[in-house]
């Protein structure tokens, strides 16, 4: 891909005119379409489509596919900054004139950026197609663009203005600041805040203060995420806050969004840098006054998670899987405030240290899964020989009774403990120097 700039002329004001007098950005670029006679594209400076020039219909693939995603594809997006396109719209007023990518369907095109109070508002892209842009029609999108910028930038401002109104009424909402649902109802019709027929809450938080860059790459996954989804986001410091709509008749489909959310997250930001992010998901609801329900239902795993550090994917992220995660805490507090130990965890900790033994990992897994041999042998990697031998072990060495419900229970807890906080093992250690 290479670029060239090109020089100016003077140009006929006639159509400039009109284009400087229009207070609406699809407007001027029907008549930028119009007086060019090229499919026109201006999109924001995130590449995010603002309007196009609906007269023509010859769009090349990449310009199809900017219109129907609204935004133009990240692909190309890399290519013009590997290239240095970006970069040089920044420094410089002149229109470029980008050559084509044949294998990505990109024919070739001017480009300048709208820019307003010195700042990047935008690009218009001009599609050439069958012949070039000359000198005269180069200026003229030079002289026009400060005002695209200017519209851009008061269409920004209007629908920030409605989404900053959105934002306070969601606000009020999960703190419970509305005295009736009516009227609550009322405003929202003014903001255009389309009341969701079902909903769960979902909170991304990043896991340290020095990870909160996160939540920018976070923002525009869900943003390119709601293109075909109905959620609305609040963004705190550290956190994204996400009310996410489900389909009317359809029990738990918000649940269901966001997971494909979750994963849509993991795979855009890769596994290591996902799990910078501590997630919660409250449970489905369909009445108003159980929106803030559901959101400490969200922090709620939140806090859990930060409470006990959990290994990755080892904690549910879903309220309504929580379980016995809910009691960690409190079960934590009790037994540090009464010094209190079990004997048999303590034994395994013993046997495990001085004999190189992995039977406190073993019983475990065994209680995780429910007793079920085969499949803790697989998870552990080892022969189901193996797996019985150390069942053995373990019954050997403790008052342990597999067939007692509540035993288990307990001991499924505590090793829940052992594992995920690290004050708690060493509070075993050092009961084993006592």
């Amino acid at each position: 891909m290479t670029f060239s700039l090109l020089g100016k002329v003077r140009v006929p004001m006639e159509v400039k005119e009109l284009i400087l007098q229009a207070e609406d950005i699809h407007k001027a670029t029907e008549l930028i379409s119009s007086k060019l006679k090229k499919p026109v594209i201006i999109e924001n400076k995130n590449f995010e489509l603002v309007s196009y020039s609906s007269s023509f219909d010859d769009f090349d693939q990449t310009q199809q596919k900017t219109i129907l995603s609204k935004k133009c594809p990240i692909f190309i997006i890399d290519r013009l900054k590997k290239e240095g396109i970006v970069q040089r719209l920044e420094q410089h007023p002149d229109p470029i004139r980008v050559h084509p990518i044949e294998d990505l369907g990109f024919h070739q095109r001017v480009v300048i950026a709208a820019k307003h109070l010195g700042h990047t508002m935008g690009y218009v892209w001009v599609q050439e197609s069958d012949h070039l842009l000359d000198a005269e029609e180069m200026e003229f999108l030079e002289e026009i663009t400060p005002h695209l910028g200017k519209l851009i930038y008061d269409q920004f401002m209007k629908v920030n203005a409605k989404e900053g109104r959105k934002e306070e009424l969601l606000w009020q909402l999960l703190h419970h600041e509305y005295g009736s649902e009516s009227q609550f109802r009322h405003d929202a019709s003014l903001a255009k805040l389309q009341i969701p027929e079902r909903f769960s809450v979902m909170v991304f938080s990043v896991t340290a203060p020095q990870y909160k860059y996160m939540l920018d790459y976070l923002e525009n996954t869900v943003n390119r995420f709601r293109t075909d989804k109905k959620l609305y986001y609040l963004k705190t410091e550290f956190q994204l806050i996400m009310v996410i709509e489900g389909r009317e008749n359809e029990s738990f489909s918000s649940r269901n969004i966001a997971r494909d959310l979750i994963d849509e997250v993991k795979y855009e930001t890769g596994e290591e840098a996902f799990y910078h992010f501590l997630i919660g998901l409250g449970k489905e609801y369909k009445k108003l006054y159980n929106m803030r329900k559901s959101f400490l239902e969200a922090l709620e795993v939140i806090e859990t998670a930060n409470f006990i550090s959990p290994r990755p994917e080892s904690m549910p992220r879903e309220f309504a899987n929580l379980g016995i995660y809910r009691y960690l805490a409190a079960l934590y507090e009790k037994n540090s405030s009464e010094d209190y130990y079990s004997e048999d965890l303590l034994t395994l900790i013993k046997n495990d240290s001085d004999k190189q033994t992995e039977l406190l990992l073993t019983l475990e897994a065994y209680l995780a899964n429910n007793g079920k041999g085969k499949q803790t042998a697989n998870e552990l990697f080892i022969h189901p020989n193996t797996l019985n031998y150390r069942i053995k072990q373990i019954q050997e060495l403790t008052n342990i009774n597999f067939s007692d419900f509540n035993m288990k229970a307990y001991l499924y807890t505590e090793l829940l403990l052992l594992n995920n906080v690290e004050n708690y093992y060493q509070r075993y250690k050092s009961a084993l120097q006592k």
